[in-house]
């Protein structure tokens, strides 16, 4: 049994019933999010070694929290089973201990924490209620970060909050969108030649690593134009093979991947980059352009009009903000080192430096 499956169980059979006799009335939430393979459903019996089993998020109003969190998780640890359906209760196996602080309330003996959502959301995002409150706000959040809220499930949602927060963030605003869309098919621009440059001077392993940089980037592409959240990197081809466009992508990919010489490696991405140049449009994506494979300039190398197709995607960008930015990118697009996208409140920091107007001088070169 997977874990949503179990955890769902866990709240309806147990939890649930309890509270009901034990704090008849209590308004709430309850929804397994967070953090875990099971948010998404990739979770299996090697999963089951650390932060696995039955466990449950029990929103409650910030009044409630403050006169009834306590007492709820200290009682519960005195009716829980030791195991539910087989697998331990506790946190026993799970290097995280429950949550603890400001807004959350968990104890280690079982699975059922206490939450506020203005609390869940400081924790999971850095976020307040009412935010993003603009467009640029978007580009600092991680979208592993933003899966770990909008995925999983939720199981009861008695004022309906949970599920508002989790729809207004279910996938970016359509103009960042089209912003992230720009500077990820910058990002091919930037580096689609280097793969028979390097090859053609006897570097194998080195057009090897670059072409391995360009299906992954291929592979967010094809997150963005099916407007669905990329995970974090470890379920990222497994997340990949969900999208309809996998099907025919990926042999174009591993082909990519196994080729034995840079030439084979540069053409199996040549038609990587044209499938998915043809779904842009075929999709209704924003730009108007012409997908053209063909030389670098006057070098022997083929590559994709990547760079006019960046542009045309920001041209039309209606938000006067996005649009005057440098293709830079949102945070995953600039960095996927893990004690930047894991901290919120860093990571937006982060963003927003790389973002600001740029008041040097133009260098005299």
């Amino acid at each position: 049994m997977q874990g949503i499956e179990l955890s769902g169980r866990f709240y309806g059979e147990l939890v649930r019933p309890w509270l009901t006799r034990a704090f008849p009335g209590l308004g709430h939430a309850a929804a397994l999010i967070g953090y875990g393979s099971e948010l998404l459903g990739f979770d299996d019996a090697v999963s089951q070694d650390h932060n696995w089993g039955p466990r449950v998020w029990l929103f409650l109003s910030e009044a409630d929290f403050a006169a009834k969190a306590d007492a709820i998780v200290s009682a519960f640890a005195a009716v829980a089973p030791a195991t539910f359906m087989g697998a331990p209760i506790g946190f026993a196996s799970r290097p995280n201990p429950a949550s603890n602080g400001p807004g959350a309330r968990g104890d280690d003996r079982h699975g059922l924490e206490v939450w506020t959502l203005e609390a869940a959301l400081r924790d999971r995002l850095d976020l307040t209620i009412d935010e993003p409150r603009d467009l640029t706000s978007w580009l600092g959040l991680s979208e592993q970060r933003l899966l770990t809220f909008t995925a999983g499930a939720v199981f009861h949602d008695g004022d309906g909050r949970l599920g508002a927060v989790r729809q207004r963030l279910s996938y970016f605003p359509d103009e960042v969108w089209r912003y992230k869309l720009a500077c990820q098919w910058a990002r091919i621009a930037e580096e689609q030649a280097f793969v028979g440059r390097t090859g053609s001077v006897g570097d194998d392993l080195g057009s090897r690593v670059i072409a391995a940089r360009l299906v992954r980037d291929v592979m967010r592409l094809a997150f963005l134009l099916e407007r669905t959240y990329a995970p974090y990197p470890k379920w990222l081809g497994s997340a990949f093979a969900r999208l309809g466009c996998s099907r025919p992508l990926s042999p174009l990919l591993a082909r990519a991947l196994a080729a034995g010489d840079w030439s084979a490696r540069e053409q199996a991405l040549a038609e990587a980059y044209l499938f998915v140049a043809r779904l842009h449009r075929a999709l209704g994506a924003p730009g108007v352009f012409e997908p053209r494979v063909g030389p670098y300039f006057d070098r022997p190398f083929t590559v994709i009009n990547a760079g006019e197709i960046a542009q045309a995607v920001r041209a039309e960008i209606g938000d006067p903000i996005l649009k005057a930015l440098p293709l830079i990118g949102s945070l995953d697009q600039v960095t996927d080192s893990t004690p930047v996208v894991e901290a919120p409140h860093r990571a937006r920091r982060a963003i927003d430096a790389l973002l600001e107007p740029d008041a040097r001088p133009a260098s005299a070169d």
